[in-house]
């Protein structure tokens, strides 16, 4: 009657685990598309990313380089000081976005260009981004606001 007990017991724990590692899978499938990498441009040109893959990227928006086309289509460049990439975006920017101030966008690295779907702007005047101020941080440019 005992090994009956510790059978059915090892069985039960078995059939948790297979059941843990099955739901792991599932949802490890699921995010797959929904996890964008942040990448500095330094990152970009080091190592360019595949075809078609959407990530991150962030920096400074280059002082002299918004030019807004016809409709909603705006033209850019994100800078981490170090290198420069050119950015097309179509649609309506945040208020508060401005040459010199950091900013991340959301998209895709196509022949030289990141054709950026989503752009984020600070949210008060010394807001930056994390990844945006660590990638400066490791450039060596990075200057902490006053009052902080």
């Amino acid at each position: 009657m005992k090994g009956l007990k510790k059978k059915r017991r090892i069985q039960v724990i078995l059939l948790a685990f297979v059941a843990l590692a099955f739901a792991s899978g599932l949802t490890g499938y699921a995010l797959r598309d929904g996890i964008n990498f942040f990448r500095s441009p330094s990152q970009v040109m080091s190592d360019p990313p595949a075809p078609g893959e959407v990530f991150r990227l962030g920096g400074l928006v280059e002082a002299g380089s918004l030019i807004r086309g016809e409709g909603e289509v705006v033209r850019f460049v994100v800078t981490d000081t170090a290198v420069s990439v050119p950015v097309v975006y179509s649609g309506i920017l945040p208020d508060l976005f401005d040459e010199g101030q950091g900013m991340v966008g959301t998209g895709v690295y196509i022949n030289g260009t990141f054709e950026a779907s989503e752009i984020l702007a600070k949210h008060d005047e010394t807001y930056m981004p994390k990844e945006v101020i660590d990638a400066l941080k490791e450039q060596g440019v990075y200057e902490a606001p006053e009052g902080s």
